[in-house]
């Protein structure tokens, strides 16, 4: 899913960095300027929440975006980190990309996108 993601997110225009898990983001977030921190929840090692608690930390500015599958997740990640957007599992990858767009006011760009 992670390789789908960054295709379609890199097609739209947007530069992407994709790890597969939380421990590996860490040293990104704390060496690089980012504008979004998009991670599932649910992941090994470090889950989604902590990660964007370490990045409101070393990385204020740089904005979350949660994606989960489980409801009882989601509700957890509205209480530790209510700024962060959340997309529920399923959506489609024209979705993500429109919810980018308007964390970047970029709502207004072409579908083909």
């Amino acid at each position: 899913m992670r390789e789908y993601l960054a295709r379609a997110l890199t097609s739209a225009g947007y530069h992407v960095t994709a790890v597969d898990r939380g421990t590996a983001a860490v040293p990104y977030i704390d060496s690089g300027t980012f504008d979004l921190l998009l991670s599932d929840i649910v992941m090994p090692e470090m889950d989604g929440i902590e990660l964007a608690q370490h990045t409101a930390k070393v990385a204020p500015q740089t904005q979350v975006m949660f994606i989960t599958g489980f409801a009882a997740v989601s509700l957890r990640a509205e209480e530790n980190v209510p700024q962060a957007k959340l997309l529920s599992k399923p959506f489609h990858l024209k979705d993500l990309v429109r919810e980018v767009d308007n964390l970047f006011g970029r709502a207004g760009r072409s579908s083909q996108q």
